[in-house]
């Protein structure tokens, strides 16, 4: 008689080795920049040898490609979210506001890995991620406009840009303070920065 499986055995989930990879790469990559993380660096983080990797990215350029299209892909759905789920200008903006400053106080390594290491990422990737920022950033003077009706486009695309500087600035000041006293007063400065929009 043939014995029946165990199914009273609860299994425990196995973890994301491909996500892992990709904090561990970010982490590396914004310490010791692209260059200076080897794959083997990248594999001894996440438990694993340097050539293992090559089973969840082909390079560590796809890898890098990967992982900044994600952020990109990332927020500018989020924005889409938002903007959708919002009652009015001023609801999308604080949504908005919510959900970039998260991203600045949750991932600051990420933020430093696109600053540095865009250029890395092979070019159509890149035109893809610039594309992507590009609606992200729309995302934003749509709603800017309808808050600000009589300033000009371009205005409104700088602002966004320079408020975006400001959010991101998260890897300068990590540990100066608890994350909801840094919550609190980047969004006092973006919203106070905004006043002056017109």
């Amino acid at each position: 008689m043939r014995e029946q499986p165990d199914t009273t055995r609860v299994s425990t989930p196995t973890r994301n080795r491909r996500m892992e990879i990709l904090h561990a790469a970010a982490e590396l990559f914004a310490a010791r920049g692209f260059h200076g993380a080897s794959l083997e660096d990248i594999g001894g983080a996440v438990g694993v040898s340097g050539p293992a990797i090559y089973r969840h990215f082909p390079g560590k350029e796809a890898l890098l490609a990967e992982m900044l299209l994600a952020i990109s892909s990332g927020l500018r759905e989020a924005a889409v979210t938002v903007v959708t789920a919002a009652s009015g200008p001023q609801d999308a903006l604080d949504r908005l506001l919510d959900t970039q400053i998260t991203f600045a106080l949750e991932q600051p390594a990420l933020i430093t890995v696109h600053d540095r290491e865009l250029d890395n990422v092979p070019e159509p990737a890149r035109r893809q991620i610039r594309r992507l920022q590009r609606l992200y950033v729309e995302e934003w003077v749509t709603v800017l406009a309808e808050l600000h009706p009589g300033c000009p486009p371009p205005r409104l695309r700088a602002a966004t840009h320079a408020l975006f500087g400001l959010l991101n600035s998260t890897p300068h000041s990590a540990g100066e303070l608890e994350p909801e006293a840094m919550r609190g007063l980047l969004r006092g400065m973006a919203l106070a920065a905004l006043v002056n929009i017109a």
